[in-house]
């Protein structure tokens, strides 16, 4: 095999105080950023977080082609408005350059270490050791380039969520899930591993749907997980489990699809939903169409477990 030729790429460095980092990162991703890592964390330990510092650093690597002003303006504008937003925190403050092939692997390896996410599952990447307990539920990742390693606020409450669901709700006897934009699989997976028989996870990133399709198999869980190339649009199998880790844009845009796929007294989860956003969605995910049954928040984040009633119309969409 021959030697790989070196990309250029469009490095962003943004130092911002740590409670922001979540939102940036998620907001990065969206931008179109290839890698968002970030440098200032030690690694963390199962059944550990670390204490938040007042500042943090943190990467992103874009590819280095004609959009990359566009981005930066982009990204520049988002940081005003977290000034704004935020007047009590130090202003945000971007770098940027262009570099030569980042070692995302290795990048992945530094920081990515065994957690654990709720009170039954540990997630570990596929290169670290751990030894589970008689009631660990344990999910390999190899995230390679796609989102969802469970470190992220809006994936963990997922998780959570998941287990809450699926462990407690003994009147549905067989759960058909949907994991709507399935990133690494991790959420798909999870239900599997929780109970689920009959998974589904859907994202318009081929790439993403080969490394999902790769931890199913690693977990032992192909059996009753598929992970599918599609827009969640062109699906029309009812479900009684629904996850979308999305962003409140997309969740309002697919209101009146994911409705119409779940069935009556299903369960709808939806995060991904920062503070700033949580007004819209609760006027739109609303009665009578759901009920609430849990809201989950950590730092600006937010996660709903919405249940639909059994008088909710089927005709949605």
């Amino acid at each position: 095999m021959g030697k790989k030729q070196q990309e250029k790429w469009l490095k962003m460095e943004i130092t911002a105080q740590a409670r922001l980092m979540d939102a940036l990162g998620n907001f990065l991703t969206e931008t179109g950023a290839q890698g968002v890592f970030q440098e200032t964390l030690e690694p963390q330990v199962a059944g550990d977080f670390p204490e938040p510092s007042s500042q943090e650093i943190i990467q992103a690597y874009f590819p280095h082609d004609s959009r990359e002003e566009k981005r930066i303006a982009t990204v520049g504008k988002y940081l005003e408005s977290l000034k704004d937003l935020f007047p009590e925190y130090q202003p945000p403050v971007l770098k940027t350059e262009i570099i030569a092939d980042p070692d995302w692997a290795q990048q992945w390896k530094k920081y990515f270490k065994p957690i654990r996410v709720s009170q039954s599952i540990i997630v570990k990447p596929t290169w670290e050791r751990y030894s589970p307990s008689s009631r660990d539920i344990v999910v390999e990742i190899d995230p390679g380039m796609a989102f969802g390693t469970g470190q992220h606020a809006s994936t963990r409450m997922c998780i959570e969520a998941l287990e809450g669901i699926i462990l407690k709700d003994r009147s549905i006897k067989s759960w058909k899930a949907l994991d709507v934009g399935c990133g690494t699989g991790i959420l798909g997976i999870t239900a599997a591993k929780l109970g689920a028989e009959d998974v589904i996870g859907v994202d318009i990133d081929k790439k993403a749907v080969e490394i999902a399709c790769e931890n199913a198999a690693i977990n032992q869980v192909e059996d009753c997980v598929k992970f599918i190339n599609r827009d969640v649009k062109t699906l029309t199998e009812p479900r009684n489990l629904i996850i979308a880790n999305l962003t409140a844009k997309l969740l309002l845009e697919l209101h009146g699809h994911l409705t119409g796929l779940l069935m009556p007294e299903g369960y709808l989860i939806i995060s991904g939903i920062i503070e700033h956003d949580v007004k819209s969605i609760e006027e739109i995910f609303s009665k009578p169409t759901f009920i609430q049954k849990r809201i989950i928040r950590e730092k600006e984040w937010v996660c709903y477990v919405l249940n639909k009633t059994q008088r909710a119309s089927e005709d949605i969409f």
